[in-house]
Order: C-alpha cells, then sequence, then structure tokens
C-alpha cells in the first residue's frame, strides 16, 4: 500500500512538497522538480522560501505557516521563482500536519496557475469595462447634442434627473442647466471646445433643474464623429451624484473631528477611505510610515501601498469586501512606501458607516512592524549563533579539561624523569668536588662520562617535549597522500634500526590514497614501527603493517611478535613518559606512544593496543574517525 501511495505522490501532477515545522523542503516531488528547475537534491533541507519571488522572504512564509497552522488549510496565490529567476503564477495549498495532536510539520501543493491567472486577468478587464459601461447607464441623462450644442434627444434618465420632458427640451441649447456664474464665463461654450480638442470633457460641478433647485452632478461630454470623421456632434451623461456630495460633505465633517483626535499620532497611520477605496484623510504616522505627503495621495486609491503580485491577486478589493461583510479586516503583511521600499504592516480596516446606517467609506489603521520583525529574526539568529556558540564552547571546554588533565600528568611525571638527569649530574658533580679534595683524580673520567650521560638525556627529554607540545600548536597540513608511499618513508627512516634488528616487515593495504599531514603520519607510523623492533626478544622480529577501509574511514593496524603488554598496564602506555621496563632493558624516553595518541587526536581518530604478553602487540589506529561520522 505504501510503494502504491508513493507511486501516486510521483505520479501526480502537481508539484507536491513535504516542510518540516520551520519550513524546509523535506521531500518534493518530480512534479515539483520540474516545475521548479531544482533537483530533489538542491531542493532538500533549503527553506521552502527559495521559490519566492523574494528569495529571501522568510517573514512572509513565517505568517504563511503560522495562518496554515491556525486554520488547519491556506490558500494563496502568488508570483513563485524558477530556478533559472522567471516567474511563474501559482496557487499554493498549505496544509498543517499533526501527529498525536502535535503538529509536526506541513504538506504543500503548488499548482502552476499562469494561464489561468491570465485569462482571468482577461476577463476582469473585460468585466471591468462592462462594468463601466453599465455604470455610464445607471441613473443617468444620456442625451445628444448637435455640433452648436442644442439638445437633439433626450432619454428617461435625464427627465427624471432634471425635469425636463422631452418636448420641453429638446432643440434647446444645453447651456440652460448652468448657473448664471458659469454662463458669465462662457463655462458651456468652453467644454464643448476642449471635448472636441481632446476627444472629451469630464467634470462634476453644480447644476440647475427645471424647478430652480441645484444638483451636484457629474458630466461627461465626448465629441461624435461619423465614418467619414466628420463632427457630428456630442453625447453628455451627466449623473446626479447630490447624495454622495452630501455624504462627502457629512464625512468632510467627520474627519475634520477625526483628524483632530488622530492627526498627530505617530507610530500608526491612521486615515479614511471613500467607499470605492479612494483616501480621503492622511494623518502624521502615515506619512511617517509611507513617505507621501498628504497632497500626493489624498484621492488616490490605497492599492497604491500593495506589491505587484497582491494587486493581480485582487487583494486591495478582497479587504475591502471582507472588512463591509465582516465589520473589520485584519492581517499582517508587505507594504510598499514612496520610495519603493517594502516595510512590513499590521493593516486593521473597518467599515464606517453614517447616521442613517449607510456604508460611506473605510477607516484604515496601518502599523509598520519592519523593525519588530527585524529584532525577531535578529533574536532567533542570535539564538542560532548562541547555539552554535555553546556547542563550539562545550567542545572547547572539554579540549580543555583533556589539556588540564594531560598538563596536571605532564607536571606530575615531567617533574619526576626530568629531575632524575638532574640528580644524577648533582651528585657525580659532588663526588668529583670530593675526590679532588682528597687529591684522588683516578675515577674522575667516569663520573664525568656520567654526567654528560645524564645531559644528553635531560636534553633528550627536552627536545621530546618541544616536539610533543608542538604538536598541539601546528595546524594539520592536510593533503592527499600514497599510503605506501607513506610507509615506505617510515621504514627508510629506520633503516638501520631494521637491518640490526634483522626484522621482516610486510605491508598490506587495501588503500592507495588518504588525507592527512605527510610528516605526523610518517611520524606516527615510524615510532610504532620503532616499538616494534624495540620491545622484542626475538632473533627474527616480524613485523606486519596492514591498512583497510572501514566503517567509512581508514584503519592501519601494527602487529608484531615481541614481548607484549600485561593485560594491567593497556591504559598507562599512551602517558607522557610512561616506561613500563627499565632503560637497561629497553632504552627510550617513554614519550614515543604519548606523540602517536597526540597525532592520531589531531586527525580525529582513535588509537589502541592489543596485546597478550609473550604473543606480541597490535596497535590499531584510525584517521578521520569523526568526519565520516557526520
Amino acid at each position: 500500500m505504501i510503494t502504491n501511495c508513493q507511486l501516486l505522490i510521483d505520479t501526480i501532477g502537481d508539484a507536491i512538497f513535504q516542510l518540516d515545522r520551520d519550513g524546509y523542503i523535506l521531500y518534493a516531488n518530480p512534479a515539483a522538480v520540474q516545475l521548479t528547475g531544482y533537483s530533489a537534491e538542491e531542493l532538500f533541507n533549503q527553506p521552502f522560501y527559495i521559490l519566492y519571488s523574494n528569495n529571501d522572504d522568510s517573514i512572509k512564509l513565517e505568517y504563511e505557516l503560522g495562518l496554515a497552522l491556525k486554520r488547519r488549510k491556506f490558500v494563496t496565490g502568488g508570483w513563485k521563482k524558477h530556478k533559472s529567476g522567471e516567474l511563474f503564477w501559482s496557487e499554493l495549498t498549505l496544509c498543517a500536519i499533526f501527529e498525536n495532536g502535535k503538529p509536526i510539520g506541513f504538506s504543500g501543493l503548488l499548482r502552476d496557475d499562469s494561464e489561468r491567472k491570465k485569462a482571468e486577468l482577461e476577463l476582469r478587464e473585460s468585466e471591468e469595462r462592462f462594468r463601466t459601461m453599465v455604470e455610464g447607464v445607471k441613473e443617468y441623462a444620456i442625451f445628444m447634442l448637435n455640433p452648436t450644442g442644442h439638445i437633439i434627444s433626450w432619454n428617461d434618465g435625464a427627465k427624471r434627473l432634471k425635469g425636463y420632458s422631452a418636448n420641453e427640451i429638446i432643440g434647446k441649447h444645453f447651456s440652460i442647466f448652468y448657473t448664471a456664474e458659469d454662463l458669465e464665463t462662457k463655462k458651456p461654450e468652453r467644454e464643448l471646445k476642449i471635448a472636441i480638442a481632446t476627444g472629451k470633457y469630464e467634470e462634476e460641478g453644480w447644476r440647475i433643474k427645471k424647478n430652480g433647485s441645484l444638483f451636484w452632478a457629474n458630466i461627461v461630454i465626448t465629441a461624435l464623429y461619423n465614418d467619414q470623421n466628420k463632427h457630428i456632434g456630442f453625447s453628455k451623461v451627466t449623473r446626479d451624484l447630490t447624495e454622495r456630495k452630501d455624504n462627502e460633505e457629512f464625512l468632510r465633517q467627520s474627519e475634520e473631528r477625526y483628524r483632530a483626535l488622530v492627526e498627530q499620532l505617530n507610530d500608526y497611520g491612521i486615515f479614511m477611505l471613500d467607499e470605492k477605496g479612494r483616501i480621503v484623510s492622511w494623518n502624521e504616522g502615515a506619512k511617517r510610515i509611507s513617505g507621501y505627503l498628504a497632497e500626493e495621495i489624498i484621492g488616490k486609491y490605497f492599492s497604491i501601498f500593495y506589491p505587484e503580485e497582491e494587486l493581480i491577486n485582487g487583494k486591495p478589493t478582497h479587504e475591502l469586501k471582507v472588512a463591509k461583510a465582516e465589520g473589520k479586516y485584519e492581517e499582517e503583511g508587505w507594504r510598499l512606501r514612496k520610495d519603493g521600499t517594502r516595510f512590513w504592516a499590521s493593516v486593521v480596516i473597518t467599515a464606517v458607516y453614517n447616521n442613517d446606517g449607510a456604508h460611506i467609506g473605510f477607516s484604515k489603521v496601518t502599523r509598520d512592524l519592519t523593525e519588530r520583525k527585524e529584532s525577531e529574526r535578529a533574536l532567533r539568529e542570535s539564538y542560532e549563533r548562541f547555539r552554535q556558540l555553546a556547542g563550539e564552547l562545550k567542545i572547547t571546554n572539554e579540549e580543555l579539561s583533556y589539556a588540564n588533565q594531560e598538563l596536571e600528568q605532564f607536571t606530575s611525571i615531567v617533574s619526576h624523569d626530568l629531575q632524575e638527569p638532574v640528580r644524577t649530574i648533582k651528585s657525580f658533580l659532588q663526588l668529583i668536588d670530593m675526590k679532588l679534595d682528597q687529591g684522588q683524580t683516578e675515577e674522575l673520567k667516569t663520573y664525568i662520562s656520567k654526567s654528560i650521560k645524564a645531559a644528553n638525556r635531560m636534553r633528550e627529554l627536552i627536545q621530546n617535549l618541544l616536539h610533543y607540545s608542538q604538536l598541539a600548536k601546528n595546524d594539520v597540513q592536510v593533503e592527499r597522500l600514497n599510503v605506501l608511499d607513506l610507509v615506505n618513508e617510515a621504514i627508510q627512516n629506520l633503516k638501520t634500526a631494521v637491518e640490526n634488528a634483522n626484522a621482516d616487515i610486510s605491508i598490506e593495504s587495501d588503500v592507495e590514497e588518504l588525507e592527512g599531514d605527510r610528516v605526523q603520519l610518517v611520524q606516527l607510523i615510524q615510532n610504532l614501527l620503532s616499538n616494534a623492533l624495540k620491545f622484542t626478544n626475538n632473533d627474527h622480529p616480524q613485523v606486519t603493517i596492514r591498512c583497510r577501509e572501514e566503517d567509512g574511514h581508514i584503519k592501519f593496524s601494527i602487529a608484531d611478535n615481541g614481548i607484549g603488554i600485561a593485560a594491567a598496564d593497556m591504559g598507562k602506555v599512551f602517558e607522557i613518559f610512561r616506561r613500563l621496563h627499565t632503560k637497561k632493558d629497553y632504552p627510550g624516553t617513554g614519550i614515543g606512544l604519548a606523540i602517536c595518541k597526540k597525532i592520531v587526536d589531531r586527525h580525529r581518530g582513535r588509537i589502541w593496543p592489543e596485546s597478550e604478553p609473550g604473543k606480541g602487540t597490535t596497535f590499531h589506529f584510525t584517521l578521520n574517525e569523526e568526519a565520516s561520522a557526520t
């Protein structure tokens, strides 16, 4: 059944994504790969907002995921970006995924909606043209004028609006509807001239009815031409806007009171819209947030603040519809300032009604939350840096703890081992002084020789200490190295010791190359090989060096047929200056294996022995084990 479900998801034509709780992509089906242009591997563990038109828009993604979690399902349309950078219009459906009642992530269905959106926009434009035409005749006075301005037709709307019947008005000059002031300035003649020059004249102003009363009119005069492009007259469309004018006056008075209350608020953009969404008031906060002066913005549609994809999606109109239907619309989203920059806004749109319950517009309150959102993002980034720093500090503390333990051990052993040659030199110097006082010189040369040997041992101990300390300071110079070249170089460095011991050394390697510091790895192999030659009572030492890849990392094993190590001493062999045998039986400083462990640690590996007394010892060590584990 699972295979069939997977097959269904893989063959479905819509892009399907699985996101974690933070919006990072865990899975994308083949349709998602085809739609976005990214491979499944490129999409994996990427934030979903890499597909947004602004591909660093983490704030918008966080907001949309929050809505999906709150509503269980969230559907939105908008621009998405192909890997090539090309934008396409899509419909995104986000659904929260729950397990045992707890949210664990989201599913996302992304559908290329470009063709449908294009058709929808074309239809919307067609509808806008049609609506303009319809609104142009509803409750309008529509009549024709001849080229001189005399009325030659009359509709019922004109009769209802102006009070004249067709018999009373046809043949009269249209200036009959104008006030004495307009007639004195020859306004009717001027309007006809403008209509001929520009094709159309449009204005609002006072006009007179048959009974002498005034009404506020919206008028449109259009010049008309026949097929031969000869001017044959004018069409004139008049609408009574007195009620709207009264509403505007009421709104103006209300706005005066409103402005007095809100004009000085700087933290909030508070302004009024008419019923169509045109801005009719503007406060100081709106000026500060959006950058527009009152004279620049009043009269403009509030959609001027919306990004392009929100306009294409019809979002401003949708917000007004919701506010009117439900009383209020509230959301957060990107808005635009005058200079084109974006800010993250908290928006509340409230429907406004007059005393008679008639809808007269909207109030809109906008607050700039960009700084708060940036602070939240900075806080999240700081938290991530803190987590990273805490991890680094933990590692550093562990390293310091290890270094302190090593230092305590180091101090204790060094104080003993370095004092030994000092005591030896001091004792022989005292003997020399005493013999000289007694005039005895026969044994002086022996004493001096032993003092020199003690001094040489001290120098050797100090040089080894310096070398050991340098391993922790110098960076590991990582390069690609040939395994056989490394082993052969170590053997060549011990050529004399190998020949003197009459030893047989065999090499078995399944690995051709590895990564590491050549100098340090040669020394590591050389020290282990030197121990194999030293700690033996066999006349014919046998040493086998093996190298193979195991669990994704490199493992070396160096086995000998020497004296072996007692089980009780296994944990001591890597301690600095730790000697399990006397200098007389097996000379040395006791620092060689400590250096080996330091080198292996620097290469993120482990080193350990396997041994039985009298049956030889095998030292194993790994390289880059931590890297392969991650």
